[in-house]
């Protein structure tokens, strides 16, 4: 079964956030860099990924996004602070 990755991007400023689902998150990555992604992130230049979770089951995926998208953003920062505490810029 094909790994999918929940993930939030966001601007430099930190203060317009982006959640996504995809099967190949550096492919995924490379997209939003080259603004070719999302009229959203490219509008917003929504570039640095600051959190991601892996799943084995897309299904899992698509519905923690869907979660994820409903949560306040109090919630959400708390979220990525768990295990980003500075929302540095991630690798992957």
């Amino acid at each position: 079964m094909q790994k999918s990755f929940v993930y939030i991007l966001t601007n430099k400023y930190r203060t317009t956030f982006y959640i996504g689902v995809t099967a190949n998150l550096s492919k995924r990555l490379e997209e939003h860099y080259d603004e070719k992604a999302s009229v959203f992130t490219k509008k917003y230049n929504i570039k640095d990924l600051i959190y991601f979770e892996e799943f084995s089951d897309v299904k899992q995926a698509i519905s923690r996004e869907k979660q994820l998208k409903n949560w306040h953003e109090e919630w959400k920062l708390n979220l990525i602070k768990q295990l980003n505490p500075t929302l540095k810029t991630l690798e992957y």
